[in-house]
């Protein structure tokens, strides 16, 4: 009890004390009794204040420049998303301008050929019913699409259909081993059976007469099938690259560098009919020159 009202009183008088210097202080101003010890405090303060305020301010800089580096990397973030979908953007256009150029020149050799034909797209790749090289394409017999049916690009020929569904029709590639078409010499109208190597880059052409003249660079195209089926007339197929063998030579074939290339096939056409051909003439024989004499 007498430590608590010892402490009571002491912290009574330093009150009062704390309340007359306050006083003095107000009333004398900068000349005040308690100025000295307002200026040691100051000083104390004002040297803690520049301390701290050299601790502070790069601290505070630091966390400004982390900021400014977040807001940089999501601005970066923002441009690599832009860039990436204007180069998407660009990526689109490039494919449409590719797609609008292979219909175009599809749309050439159905004009030039005088063909009905429906435009397709090939949707798929792969080996079908034990062929190599087919191709699926997104035609079918709602489209007018049957089997047995040239299949063209803007280049020249694909394949033939072996397959067709009610949307969808299977497509056997002319550079399968398994195929032949019939040929002819654009130049020399020399005919023979071209055939599918298993590549896609090579078809070989087995010349009927042997003894034909054929050079490098020669134009192969379809000679036709009757009907128009399975191969229309007129289809370019390939240019001779090489001559193998001898003139007399029953084995001579030529080497040719096919027009369609297999590998980046998209836009392609089915030739739905072919040209009739044009209506034969009886022949007759060719009116007599000689005169009878008078009797």
């Amino acid at each position: 009890m007498r430590d608590t009202r010892r402490s009571r009183i002491i912290l009574a008088i330093l009150v009062l004390l704390s309340i007359t210097l306050i006083v003095f202080d107000l009333r004398g101003g900068d000349s005040g009794p308690t100025r000295p010890l307002r200026v040691a405090g100051e000083t104390v303060l004002g040297s803690a204040e520049r301390a701290m305020a050299g601790v502070v301010l790069p601290v505070r800089g630091l966390l400004e420049s982390l900021g400014g580096l977040n807001e940089a990397d999501q601005r970066i973030a923002e441009l690599e998303a832009d860039n990436a979908r204007l180069q998407a953007e660009l990526d689109t256009v490039a494919n449409d301008r590719a797609r609008v150029a292979d219909l175009e020149e599809l749309l050439g050799l159905v004009s030039v050929n005088d063909y009905d034909a429906v435009p397709a797209q090939v949707i798929a790749v792969g080996p079908a019913q034990g062929f190599a090289w087919t191709v699926t394409i997104d035609a079918g017999s709602r489209d007018g699409v049957e089997r047995d049916m040239s299949v063209i690009s803007g280049a020249g020929l694909v394949g033939r259909t072996i397959d067709v569904g009610p949307t969808t029709s299977t497509v056997l590639l002319v550079v399968d081993a398994t195929s032949s078409v019939g040929g002819r010499l654009a130049g020399t109208s020399q005919i023979g059976i071209v055939s599918g190597t298993g590549r896609q880059d090579a078809l070989t052409m087995q010349l009927l007469d042997p003894l034909a003249a054929v050079d490098v660079g020669d134009v192969v195209v379809s000679f036709g099938s009757e009907g128009g089926r399975p191969y229309a007339p007129g289809i370019p197929i390939g240019t001779v690259a090489e001559m193998r063998g001898t003139e007399g030579q029953l084995t001579r074939s030529a080497i040719l560098v096919p027009y369609a290339d297999v590998s980046r096939l998209d836009i392609v056409g089915v030739v739905l009919r072919a040209p009739e051909t044009a209506p034969r003439t009886t022949l007759a024989p060719a009116p007599s020159t000689t005169t009878e004499g008078a009797g």
